[in-house]
């Protein structure tokens, strides 16, 4: 009953209904006023047609708000927000209601003694505000104010920590200057409250809210510092909130404050002495991480729809070599015509051992003929060697900015482009172990050329030297031509030798730019000339000397020409042994490296036992946003990791992976994903059902991505799914069906009939009803398929083998499902309507006599809702219409209720012209 019949029940005298409405609102009687509070939204809609009285109520709203009795005022802020919605609906009849009346009211119930109705305002201020209901000019004027002077240092510690908490989420629906203005000194000077640690809690939750809202420049002026603060507090608390919030706040960061400051403070949180931050912070590691993604960059981009797109990496942005994947040059197709930006490159690092390795370092500029650029390569090479190693760098002195020789900028002739993949990027110089056999005669070799030059001369030595010293080591190869299949050492060092021959053979037909520096331990790294390349690689140690060299010299190889940029990823993938694969280093530069040092952390078993047991479950959850953001030429930072978490002991890990990984096969493209990705899917496949679930429901995203020849190699499983470890697990066939009607595309009709169609017609024949219905939707779509490429021969086939198995099926079900079947095929049109009434309509209508009703039933829908409807079927010339006509009315006077109700049901739509045709056949 509602409040307004109440206050009209007879016995209250000759008073009006707002004279009752007002004596109960302020009776003595608590029960009283707190039913007026309870139906104050039907009140004032019953009164909503005269403004005067609707004001009325309102007055006496605001003196109820006023009751003594908490309960009273906790029921009416109940029904302010209903009552705001009315007045928003209503805003051109009553216009400065909700400000004038219900606004104060919810602003001074704030600071009401009694907690419950404070925490009620709390509620109801938030949802006021997410709905849009109260204007800024009010949020600026009556909600901030209470907000500030609540949360002031002087005010109630209780008060205070409700007050921040409302500061936060008013953050979102405020522009940002008034944020920056009346919100954000408050919200920092709160963050070092040091009185009441569940302040700066509340703070450090939602600090990345306030990020957000005050966006970059706020951000790393005012609110970095203070985060910088609450992640070295005393109470872990804090700390862990800290880390939840982490990549939310690195998300309003630069990229130079994000790698700068936030990557050490986070590696800081890792390492936290506290378990509970320490779990934390490893569940947010690989978002933040994903925080450092750069689409220019890795040719990688995210859709606002959701779906990822490639393309071509920004050479701008790529044309630097990175640790730990070969580089490739910037070369344009003329060969005077390089990036005018210089190319460093740098071996990858060993994970452990010397630092030797880290003197084959070379920095070629494609530069010519000016000074600054000189000046630009040595200060791109100091970068590049503040990350080596002590020994390492104090192998390599660079000369001053202000040493550097006039002439030090290379010659016309000086620069060189990447050649052959084998001269860029080979394994022996990487990874194999020293061979010091030949050390000694080889280093006198490259001494007698580059002696002469250390001279002063600008010209080399006679032509006869170079010749000298390519016959010396044509000999030394002659001579170990016969050992070459016996050893794979000798096949070293032939291949070292034979890149020092090539050295000498462009000796003597190149110049030499300009002279080296003083000496073999202190070479310029702006000159790239062939003896300062060849002086470098000598001041390395002696294990690494032909190693070295042979590198350099092969860098500058003139056997082919430069032919513009190549993908490293493609030169890794062509050219690199599994072994050596295997034993890639996981050195890139796209993150800080030990943010990936943690995140390849997480499947270690160790931290299942000291951070948390689900430590890998977060590492795979994460994993593909970490692939995105390192791009596809850093993949082998984590195929390790990724081939780890494959084979995890927990199926929860298993499963991770498996619904995630036809998005980490869009990322890493065909190729990769035929390499890597694909004997892992293999493995999912005859997983547990909880894993092979993830793998089936993207099962056609993932099969998409794969070149044609392998994604045939999956027909012939594609039947596995039909069987599951339980049998009452319908959902899973359910699922396989409405895969198999999207994989259809991907195969030709051949393969469906040889393959898909086997399984539909098992689908078809299953025992849920839900698997079976679907299943004669893929059996219409495998129909359209045939027709549709014009292979009527393989659509009359499959009609033939429905007709054996459905239609003469000795269980009810199957009969019925033929009805179903067909009633499909004329709605959907996928086969020719001459051959439907050749070949199915016979078999169809002979259903009429089937003595299960429920099999007639849905013949009766299929010929009066279907088939009756199409064109070619009403027409009157039609030798089959007599026929279905005849079966209609013979299931219009069937015995069975629902038979003849089906058979007489008008269809539902229909149009007029349809209608008057059937009126006047009738």
């Amino acid at each position: 009953m509602r409040l307004t019949a109440f206050l009209d029940v007879p016995g209250q005298g000759n008073l009006p209904p707002l004279a009752r409405l007002e004596k109960y609102a302020f009776s003595e009687n608590v029960f009283n006023r707190q039913i007026i509070a309870r139906g104050l939204n039907d009140i004032l809609r019953d009164f909503s047609n005269s403004e005067e009285d609707f004001l009325t109520v309102m007055e006496i709203v605001v003196r109820l708000s006023e009751d003594a009795e908490p309960t009273v005022r906790t029921d009416l802020m109940e029904q302010i927000p209903p009552i705001a919605v009315f007045l928003q609906e209503n805003r051109s009849n009553f216009p400065g209601v909700l400000a004038d009346y219900l606004t104060p009211i919810v602003v001074r119930y704030l600071t009401d003694p009694n907690n419950q109705v404070r925490k009620s305002s709390q509620e109801v201020l938030l949802i006021l505000l997410e709905q849009d209901l109260i204007s800024q000019h009010d949020i600026e004027n009556k909600v901030c104010p209470i907000l500030l002077a609540l949360s002031a240092p002087d005010s109630d510690d209780e008060y205070k920590a409700e007050a921040v908490n409302i500061i936060c989420k008013l953050a979102s629906v405020l522009n940002k200057g008034t944020v920056e203005r009346l919100l954000l000194p408050r919200f920092c000077e709160l963050c070092g409250d040091g009185k009441l640690f569940q302040v700066r809690k509340v703070c450090a939750t939602n600090f990345g809210d306030i990020c957000r809202a005050v966006g970059q420049e706020a951000t790393e002026k005012f609110l970095i510092p203070k985060f910088l603060e609450l992640c070295s507090d005393n109470v872990w608390g804090m700390r862990k909130a800290c880390a939840e919030c982490f990549m939310a706040v690195s998300y309003s960061a630069s990229p130079e404050v994000r790698r700068a400051q936030l990557s050490p403070l986070f590696i800081r949180l890792i390492s936290d002495p506290c378990r509970w931050v320490r779990q934390a912070a490893f569940q947010s590691l690989g978002p933040f991480i994903s925080t450092f993604a750069n689409p220019p960059r890795a040719g990688l981009y995210i859709g606002e729809d959701g779906p990822l797109s490639i393309r071509p990496p920004a050479r701008g942005l790529d044309s630097d070599f990175t640790p730990g994947s070969p580089g490739t040059g910037s070369c344009g197709s003329t060969s005077s015509a390089c990036s005018a930006r210089p190319v460093c490159t740098e071996p990858d690092l060993p994970t452990e051992g010397t630092s030797a390795g880290t003197s084959n370092f070379l920095c070629r500029s494609s530069s010519r003929g000016m000074m600054g650029n000189s000046v630009e390569d040595s200060a791109l090479a100091g970068a590049e060697l503040t990350r080596l190693s002590p020994e390492a760098s104090a192998t390599l002195k660079l000369p001053e900015r202000n040493d550097l020789p006039v002439n030090s900028h290379p010659g016309p002739g000086s620069w060189t482009c990447p050649e052959s993949p084998e001269d860029v990027f080979n394994n022996f110089l990487y990874w194999r172990t020293p061979l010091p056999d030949i050390s000694k005669d080889l280093e006198e070799l490259l001494l007698s050329e580059a002696g002469p030059r250390e001279e002063g001369c600008s010209r080399p030595e006679p032509v006869q030297n170079s010749c000298v010293a390519r016959s010396e080591i044509q000999k030394v190869l002659d001579s170990l031509q016969e050992h070459v299949m016996d050893d794979p050492d000798v096949q070293a060092q032939v291949q070292v030798l034979s890149a020092a021959l090539r050295a000498a053979q462009l000796d003597s037909v190149n110049e030499p730019a300009h002279k080296p520096t003083e000496g073999l331990n202190e070479v310029s790294v702006s000159d790239p000339s062939p003896a300062s390349d060849n002086q470098m690689a000598l001041s390395a140690s002696s294990s690494q000397k032909e190693l070295s060299v042979a590198r350099i010299l092969q860098s500058t190889d003139p056997g082919e020409p430069c032919g513009g940029v190549r993908d490293p990823l493609e030169t890794e993938q062509r050219h690199l042994p599994a072994p050596l694969e295997e034993n890639k280093s996981k050195l890139q530069d796209v993150i800080p490296q030990p943010l990936l040092d943690q995140y390849v952390s997480m499947t270690d078993p160790a931290r299942a036992q000291t951070v948390d047991t689900d430590i890998a479950k977060h590492c795979a959850y994460s994993l593909p946003g970490v692939a995105l953001t390192l791009g596809r030429r850093n993949w082998h930072c984590l195929k390790d990791t990724y081939e780890t978490l494959a084979s995890d002991v927990q199926w929860k890990v298993r499963r991770t992976l498996a619904f995630s990984i036809h998005e980490l096969a869009a990322i890493l493209g065909d190729q990769l994903t035929a390499a890597d990705l694909v004997p892992i899917f293999n493995g999912f496949l005859k997983d547990l059902d909880e894993v092979r679930i993830g793998i089936l429901k993207h099962l056609y995203d993932f099969l998409k991505l794969l070149h044609e020849d392998k994604r045939r190699e999956y027909l012939y499983q594609l039947q596995e799914f039909v069987v599951t470890d339980n049998s009452r697990n319908w959902r899973f066939r359910y699922e396989l069906a409405e895969q198999l009607i999207l994989i259809l595309e991907l195969y030709n009709p051949h393969d469906v009939y040889d393959y898909l169609m086997h399984i539909a017609l098992k689908l078809c024949a299953d025992k849920v009803s839900e698997v079976r219905w679907i299943s004669f939707k893929l059996v219409v779509a495998i129909l359209q398929k045939f027709y549709s490429h014009s292979e009527s021969a393989l659509g009359l086939a499959f009609v033939h083998e429905l007709i054996v198995r459905f239609r003469h099926c000795a269980k009810w079900v199957g009969r019925q499902a033929f009805a179903f079947i067909c009633q499909a095929v004329v709605s959907e049109e996928c086969i020719p309507a001459d051959q439907f009434v050749e070949h199915l309509l016979p078999s169809l209508l002979s259903l009429v006599s089937d003595p299960v009703p429920n099999v007639r039933v849905l013949l009766a829908r299929a010929l009066r809702q279907t088939l009756l409807e199409k064109a070619y079927l009403r027409n009157a010339g039609n030798p089959h219409l007599e026929v279905i006509e005849e079966t209609v009315l013979a299931l219009q006077s069937d015995p069975d209720p629902d038979v003849s109700f089906f058979a007489t049901l008008q269809p539902k739509r229909r149009s007029t012209a349809d209608s008057r045709v059937l009126e006047e056949r009738n």
